[in-house]
């Protein structure tokens, strides 16, 4: 239904969450290298269980290269700096969601191009934390969309 791509992920634990998040959601998961482990890594494969078998992975080796691939899709950048809550967006079936490598996020140069297009998850001010975990990251925005698809061939 809707398609999550991690640009330049760099801990296993999280990129296998968030593929079993893809496989429970029947979502899509792109990968843009460089990737900071290998797809064989012990901890990716334990992180995802034993779903791997059920998502569909597609691996990129930048992100124009991705959206070249689906020119005319839409793409939503998940950003501390985004200027509108991920609530506020109409999210539709086969939309991507963007999020970045857990050390620095998406590439300033990107958000810079797609500033309509940046969304935030709010977090108090007062807290000094930089961001929330990759993989809760990636279900919070996801499961906003398929809310919003009135959750749609789901149990």
């Amino acid at each position: 239904m809707f398609n999550i791509v991690l640009v330049e992920p760099e801990i296993p634990q999280n990129t296998g969450n968030i593929a079993r998040t893809c496989a429970a959601t029947g979502s899509v998961l792109h990968l843009v290298r460089p990737l900071g482990f290998s797809v064989t890594d012990k901890y990716l494969k334990r992180a995802g269980l034993d779903y791997w078998h059920l998502v569909k992975v597609q691996y990129y080796d930048s992100v124009e290269e991705l959206k070249g691939r689906y020119d005319g899709s839409r793409f939503y950048y998940a950003s501390t700096k985004g200027s509108k809550y991920y609530t506020g967006v109409g999210y539709k079936t086969g939309d991507f969601l963007v999020f970045g490598k857990e050390t620095a996020g998406l590439p300033r140069k990107l958000l810079e191009q797609n500033k309509e297009f940046c969304i935030k998850i709010p977090m108090v001010k007062e807290v000094e934390a930089r961001s929330l975990n990759l993989s809760n990251a990636v279900a919070i925005v996801l499961y906003e969309a398929l809310r919003q698809q009135n959750f749609t061939n789901f149990k």
